[in-house]
């Protein structure tokens, strides 16, 4: 009803204004707290969870015993839940939506659901009820080709994914990582030192099934569950595969220090899980005869310790490109995955002994524009005006000409650069270029493209 006849009739009632960003937020949080019941926990947004709990319900005493366990934990988050079992997720998702009370046959309860809980199109559905078809049980009665032809394609394969006869996937969450330990307690944890030294012990856990499997791990996740329901997760990365136990548990302190929002016990963690979901071949190690070995796995380890704690876009490395275009001759990638997610770079130029640099130190992205004043229309710039200041030129080298990488571009676009090298009466040096020949362009412009030291 609109809101004003409701304050009218319930003159004490509160309202939010909706916010489907935190509802989104807050049911990423729900999902994430699932995973201590199965590693398979799918948002069925804006309002559902959907758990595949095969082969999980005896770690709990059994499925009844398990649902009393997240109805308890989440009505203690003020949450008002509809709980459901079912033999696939859809048949789980309607006997959820349309039925109030739990069934003990689940196949009769899906049955006896209205054809709305099939959740067609509104001109299907209701087509459905004016042919008297008004439960999932009057339509399976009916032949799937009849109904095929009658109602739809969408119509029949909805109807045999909710009885089980079609394959009904889930998308989880979280993938289940090939690596992964766990440790329950009887009694939450209310230190988080206690918990730290626990992720210590599952960490070597893992480490030893990482040797047994000749692998070592790039993407390492601790999840706290408290006793509330409530989950959270901390993620390191590193740059190589590493079974280093104290490595990890220095990254996992370093990210611990460095968050915004401290690590919270509540009523106490009552289980911790460790996920290794990215592995690498991880072999023997030797140090070189002629050295640097150890030099090497230090500046790793540098750089994994700065991007655990400043951000995985925050430290970065240039590789050199094959390219002659000046700003797309180097690549800034992360740090972290440098060497690992991308072909061995090109060598970087040296200059010449004795020679000044070719290209600036700095070099503007994008290239800011200039008014020039030439000689000639194809000549060397004597004045540029830039950043509303006029600079005079008393000497250039140039030009040195690039042209576009029409071999790579289908449409052969691109235009010719003239790069000149030029001091002012100052003595302070600059990269300049035209952007395109006069029998390219009208009225070709010259742009900054860098500062020289």
């Amino acid at each position: 009803m609109p809101l004003a006849d409701a304050r009218a009739r319930v003159p004490e009632l509160l309202v939010v204004q909706h916010d489907p960003v935190a509802d989104a937020a807050w049911l990423d949080r729900l999902a994430l707290g699932c995973n201590r019941y199965t590693p398979l926990v799918a948002i069925d947004a804006p309002d559902g969870l959907i758990l595949d709990i095969t082969g999980t319900g005896h770690l709990l005493g059994g499925e009844a015993e398990l649902i009393d366990d997240v109805e308890r934990r989440l009505s203690r988050l003020g949450m008002n839940v509809r709980t459901a079992l079912g033999p696939t997720a859809d048949a789980a998702r309607a006997l959820a939506h349309y039925q109030t009370r739990p069934a003990p046959d689940e196949d009769q309860a899906v049955r006896r659901l209205p054809v709305a809980a099939l959740e067609l199109e509104p001109e299907a559905t209701t087509a459905l009820v004016r042919a008297g078809l008004k439960t999932i049980g009057d339509l399976a009665s009916r032949p799937m080709a009849n109904i095929a032809a009658r109602f739809g394609a969408g119509a029949a394969n909805a109807l045999r994914r909710i009885l089980g006869d079609a394959p009904s996937p889930l998308d989880p969450r979280i993938a289940p990582p090939p690596v992964a330990t766990e440790r329950r307690f009887a009694e939450p944890l209310g230190s988080t030192a206690h918990a730290t030294r626990v992720l210590a012990e599952l960490v070597d856990e893992a480490m030893v099934e990482l040797g047994e499997r000749g692998k070592g791990g790039r993407h390492f996740r601790a999840t706290f569950f408290r006793s509330d329901g409530l989950a959270r997760s901390i993620a390191i990365e590193t740059g190589h595969p590493t079974r280093d136990t104290k490595l990890v548990m220095r990254l996992f302190a370093e990210r611990m220090d460095g968050l915004a929002d401290p690590l919270d016990p509540g009523f106490g963690f009552d289980m911790i899980r460790l996920a290794v979901p990215r592995l690498e071949t991880l072999g023997a190690t030797q140090l070189k005869l002629e050295g640097g070995a150890v030099r090497s796995a230090a500046m790793n380890e540098l750089v994994d310790r700065m991007t655990t704690r400043l951000g995985r876009g925050r430290v970065r490395r240039l590789l050199a490109a094959d390219t002659h275009i000046p700003e797309q001759a180097q690549l800034a990638l992360p740090a972290i995955d440098a060497q690992q997610s991308w072909p061995p770079p090109e060598p970087w130029q040296a200059p010449d002994p004795g020679e000044p640099p070719t290209r600036p130190f700095h070099l503007f992205d994008p290239p800011q524009p200039i008014e020039v004043i030439a000689e000639v229309p194809d000549g060397p710039p004597h004045q540029f005006r830039w950043r509303r200041q006029a600079h005079a030129v008393r000497r250039y080298e140039g030009p040195e000409r690039i042209a576009a990488e029409w071999w790579r571009r289908r449409d052969n676009a691109g235009l010719t650069r003239d790069y000149y090298r030029v001091e002012d009466a100052q003595g302070r040096r600059f990269w300049l270029f035209r952007h395109g020949l006069y029998e390219e362009k009208e009225r070709p412009r010259w742009y900054i493209h860098g500062v020289f030291a």
